[in-house]
């Protein structure tokens, strides 16, 4: 038996060869080469030095584009992951990144794109992580971010964007981290917004948002799985409802440097992992109640600028709590 096995080898490794030959020689969707050959022969993109040859997923001796990462659909590749940060790319937002259909990743940050998002971003329905943030773009959100389905990591954080927060990211069902915060967003932050069931981080800070935290939390069993929430240095007004206790899963909740005002409800202190809560710089007033001193797990409790009561102290050392790009991982 042994001699017709070995005899078997030499026809094993034919197949083999010829299979790794066949996806060796899998042409780019002509799509995908139009699209990122367009992005490479306008200006800003020059930066992108590493960008050899005419084909985005590499050809012959040639590796692919820098940034790029693609995948082998039946007789095709496509492009599915596009992630080029860091290098001063200037100019509007790459419409032509649009017609890169098989996106699963779009990481543009820390760059200088300027303008607004175009609606046609809607078109990326494969998409899971689009990261933008640290860049100049303006103008409105467009609503057809909310046809981005597959969407678990949404960062628009540091640019100039304006108007209101479209409701229609409330139709992202796989939404996890949602960072707005460092914009110039006005009007209310959408109670649409707590019907995400997935949404563990919610960044909305230093924008110039008004409403109340009540009209916030009004649909029944909001944000379910809601960690982190930050509503800091807005113009929120209002106090701080006895309500909030029902998003039982916060950990941070930052208020700091807005208008609020009103006294401290105990049963916030039920949310049993609460661990940072920020409070400064309002104008809450009375006592801030014992369990809050009492609570197992809170680290932090900063309250300075305020008009509490003589005696009320701060637990911990306030800190800004920033998170590092590993939460971006999909």
């Amino acid at each position: 038996m042994l001699p017709k096995m070995v005899s078997l080898w030499p026809l094993t490794l034919i197949c083999f060869l010829a299979f790794s030959v066949s996806i060796t020689h899998c042409k780019t969707l002509k799509r995908d080469v139009k699209a990122l050959n367009e992005i490479k022969a306008s200006l800003g993109w020059r930066v992108v030095y590493a960008w050899i040859g005419d084909d985005p997923c590499g050809d012959g001796d040639l590796p692919p584009w820098s940034g790029v990462t693609c995948s082998t659909q039946g007789d095709y590749r496509v492009v599915t992951e596009l992630e080029v940060y860091a290098v001063s790319i200037v100019g509007p937002f790459p419409i032509a990144v649009t017609n890169l259909l098989d996106l699963t990743r779009l990481d543009l940050h820390n760059n200088k794109l300027t303008g607004p998002i175009p609606p046609q971003i809607g078109r990326l329905r494969r998409l899971r992580m689009l990261n933008l943030r640290w860049n100049k773009l303006q103008d409105v959100l467009p609503p057809e971010i909310g046809e981005l389905k597959k969407l678990t990591h949404l960062s628009l954080s540091f640019n100039n964007f304006k108007g209101e927060i479209p409701k229609e990211l409330a139709n992202l069902p796989e939404l996890r981290y949602l960072y707005l915060q460092e914009n110039r967003f006005t009007g209310r932050i959408p109670p649409e917004l707590g019907t995400l069931q997935n949404l563990r981080h919610l960044d909305v800070g230093n924008n110039h948002l008004v409403g109340t935290i009540r009209e916030l939390i009004r649909i029944e069993g909001c944000f379910p799985v809601l960690r982190n929430l930050y509503l800091n240095n807005n113009y929120l007004t209002g106090g701080v409802p006895a309500q909030l206790a029902n998003v039982t899963n916060l950990e941070i909740l930052y208020l700091s440097y807005n208008k609020m005002s009103g006294v401290i409800p105990t049963a916030l202190a039920d949310i049993p992992k609460l661990t940072y809560l920020y409070l400064d710089h309002n104008q809450f007033s009375g006592r801030i109640p014992n369990a809050f001193y009492k609570h197992p797990f809170l680290k932090e409790l900063y309250i300075e600028g305020n008009g509490f009561r003589p005696g009320v102290d701060p637990i911990g050392a306030h800190k800004v709590l920033e998170l590092s790009d590993t939460d971006f991982l999909v």
